[in-house]
């Protein structure tokens, strides 16, 4: 009888040690899953900044967005901008003219990313964490605003892009969220749509 009340008692201790697991797993999960996001979320919104950025000069040069990264890479490695020195019109009586004259060229690559070292260019248009290495979804064209022609871009990169290796459930409950608010599910900067190069992060 005390053998049989020995075994009981083992199993019962186990059966709470496999409840108590159970129980702090299912809480510990959804936390170890949101700080994954996030850490993840850090470094895709960091490349989704360059690309932005990266994008406005060359807009500043071609009054256009581009949808290639073969191109706008080449344009980041290879373009040169004017450092222009800005001086009051010495013929101008009034003190309100200025003339922009023109001192040098600094090359695009530094003047984005001259104070980071180890940033590769040609790593910009990957999305981080993406297994294999997958592209951002990159789109450039115009919009129509006040009869003119609008020049937008915009870059995406989905949930399950960046976060694979997460709880797929999870995965797919984050997306559903999202679309049910007639939202992108995951990050993305520009709109095809709307003359504007926010970030969706930003308004999160």
């Amino acid at each position: 009888m005390n053998k049989k009340l020995t075994i009981i008692n083992i199993v019962l201790a186990l059966l709470a040690i496999l409840f108590a697991y159970l129980v702090f797993n299912s809480i510990r999960q959804p936390v170890v899953f949101e700080n994954t996001k996030k850490d993840r979320e850090l470094k895709v919104v960091q490349n989704l900044k360059d690309i932005r950025s990266s994008q406005g000069l060359f807009k500043e040069n071609y009054n256009k967005y581009t949808a290639s990264f073969d191109t706008l890479i080449e344009f980041i490695r290879t373009g040169e901008l004017p450092v222009v020195n800005i001086i009051p019109d010495p013929n101008d009586t009034t003190f309100t003219k200025t003339i922009n004259d023109t001192v040098g060229y600094i090359k695009v690559l530094d003047s984005l990313f001259g104070n980071r070292p180890n940033f590769n260019v040609n790593e910009l248009r990957y999305i981080p964490f993406s297994e294999p290495k997958q592209e951002f979804e990159i789109q450039a064209g115009y919009i129509m605003r006040g009869g003119m022609n609008v020049p937008v871009f915009e870059v995406k990169a989905h949930y399950n892009s960046y976060l694979k290796g997460l709880d797929s459930q999870r995965i797919r409950n984050e997306a559903k969220q999202r679309e049910d608010l007639n939202k992108y599910p995951g990050l993305k900067v520009g709109s095809m749509t709307e003359p504007s190069t926010d970030g969706n992060w930003e308004n999160l």
